[in-house]
């Protein structure tokens, strides 16, 4: 197999500041993510809690299997498209193993807007 030679320079002072800049995305899409994640806000997750249920992505790990991963998707939707935050339109969406079969997992989050379902949470393409 012929060897594939590279043209990029790490030591160029392009390559470098397109380093910093990348890593300056990267920073971003994390701090985005984890804020994302938060769905709702730890009040509205306790306010779950009290009634005796789980929130969404703790739902999602006890349906898959153990060990297996979730691969979540649409984790964006509705990213700042409304006045108000609506994390992942509403809604957790990915795939999982269940049983040993890959399976598309939907799930409201209730601790987002108290379920409530927004034009985002439900567009088709």
């Amino acid at each position: 197999m012929p060897q594939i030679i590279t043209k990029i320079k790490p030591d160029s002072e392009l390559f470098k500041d397109n380093t910093v800049a990348m890593e300056s995305l990267v920073s971003t899409l994390q701090t985005n993510l984890a804020q994302i994640k938060q769905g709702g806000g730890e009040k509205a997750i306790e306010r779950q809690r009290k009634k005796g249920k789980l929130p969404v992505r703790e739902r999602i790990a006890s349906l898959i299997d153990k060990g297996s991963e979730f691969l979540e998707i649409a984790q964006f939707a509705a990213w700042e498209v409304y006045d108000e935050s609506v994390p992942c339109a509403g809604v957790v969406a990915g795939i999982g193993r269940v049983s040993g079969v890959r399976c598309m997992i939907v799930a409201n989050d209730p601790a987002v807007k108290g379920g409530t379902y927004y034009p985002l949470t439900v567009k088709s393409t």
